[in-house]
């Protein structure tokens, strides 16, 4: 199994993409917390993931908390021994034209997303370096090369979170540990189907126009991507063994963005 003994730690994961990364570490041999400020919901996914046989523990994180961060990735050192891997995955989406745009929800996205990746890096590296290996995996998006309508909070902060990446990529690299970006196109999450009746409202046009002209209109054959592609990619950055690959944005999204 390509990540026997490895030690995860996954943001956001209760649900979505979050849950199937994690439950994709697990089949491959990895252990995981799965972090998130839904404990209902993260030890619901623990539980199923015991039945089938597999590792795991639920850690309550409120990624905008820096003491919440710090004490659920000790929490997780101290129990497995060791952190491997960092997935941040944690986020929202709020979509307005501009002029429309609340601040506080334009800082309340960002500071989720880019601040919460920050905190969780500080964190776990703290962790990594003295083992002289690590993989820090980011959730960006298409959104991290390619802007879109109404999406200021969005697009700003998946730029930022592939600027740390990058910047990441050269701090660890002493220290072994590597740092990429996840960077995929639409995922039928319930975040997306989320934003198509708000886009269709904002912009004047039917939902499925939104779907065809603008969640899937530069895709190469009008298909979603799913959030096992997702966890693919992340299975092969966590397992990946050398600074061969590191820096980079991978770009799951039906040819939307060529990198």
């Amino acid at each position: 199994m390509q990540l026997e003994g490895n030690v995860a730690v996954v943001t956001g994961a209760s649900s979505g993409i979050g849950r199937t990364i994690a439950e994709t570490f697990v089949r491959e041999g990895g252990k995981v917390a799965i972090c998130d400020i839904n404990m209902d919901g993260a030890e619901k996914v623990v539980a199923e993931i015991r039945a089938k046989g597999g590792d795991a523990m639920a850690v309550e994180m409120d990624v905008t908390d820096e003491d919440a961060v710090n004490r659920g990735v000790d929490q997780v050192a101290e129990r497995y021994g060791r952190i491997d891997t960092m997935v941040s995955n944690a986020g929202i989406q709020i979509v307005h034209p501009i002029e429309e745009f609340p601040y506080a929800e334009f800082r309340k996205l960002v500071t989720i997303h880019l601040d919460g990746s920050f905190l969780l890096t500080k964190a776990c590296v703290k962790h990594m370096y003295p083992r002289k290996s690590g993989s820090l995996i980011y959730m960006g998006s298409v959104h991290s090369h390619e802007p879109s309508a109404l999406k200021t909070a969005y697009v700003a902060a998946k730029h930022g979170i592939l600027g740390l990446s990058r910047v990441m990529a050269k701090e660890g690299a002493k220290h072994g540990v590597r740092s990429n970006t996840i960077c995929p196109g639409f995922v039928k999450t319930p975040l997306v189907e989320k934003q198509i009746p708000e886009q269709a409202q904002s912009l004047g046009i039917s939902e499925e126009d939104v779907v065809n002209k603008i969640m899937l209109g530069e895709t190469v054959d009008q298909e979603f991507t799913t959030m096992q592609d997702v966890a693919d990619v992340a299975l092969f950055l966590a397992g990946f063994k050398s600074n061969a690959l590191t820096g980079q944005s991978i770009v799951p999204s039906h040819g939307w963005y060529m990198a």
